[in-house]
């Protein structure tokens, strides 16, 4: 019984929020932070990489009453309709490097926030 606790402790560990933030000196850069943020407590990083992507987003309008109407981006859309809006999103990749004894670190940004962290291997 023991194991198992000890186990489910650790897995719990593993997949909290904190493991998915990123300590750069005494500060600590975690998701939803904006890239001048990051920029303060990191430093520049090693390598920057953009690109922009193009995301579908669909709304779904239902209902009983079809006279009703809504409007979206200036279209209207009636009730039990589905409207389809192309979207970009300018996308920012991002490698720190912070020498042999950590991991470097690879920070995904979209529209200036940060999406992603994570661990890709050994600094230089």
């Amino acid at each position: 019984m023991k194991q198992s606790q000890s186990l489910f402790l650790l897995l719990c560990l593993l997949f909290s929020q904190a493991t998915f933030a990123l300590r750069c000196g005494h500060a600590l850069v975690d998701l939803g932070d904006y890239k001048a943020d990051v920029i303060d407590k990191c430093g520049e990083p090693e390598s920057i990489e953009t690109h922009i992507e193009s995301r579908g987003e669909s709304n779904f309008a239902s209902g009983s009453q079809s006279n009703h109407r809504r409007s979206y981006s200036g279209a209207a859309v009636g009730f039990g309709q589905q409207h389809y809006v192309e979207i970009e999103v300018i996308v920012e990749e991002w490698i720190y490097d912070f020498g042999r004894r950590r991991l470097q670190q690879y920070l995904r940004f979209e529209n200036g926030k940060l999406k992603e962290i994570k661990s890709v291997g050994r600094g230089d």
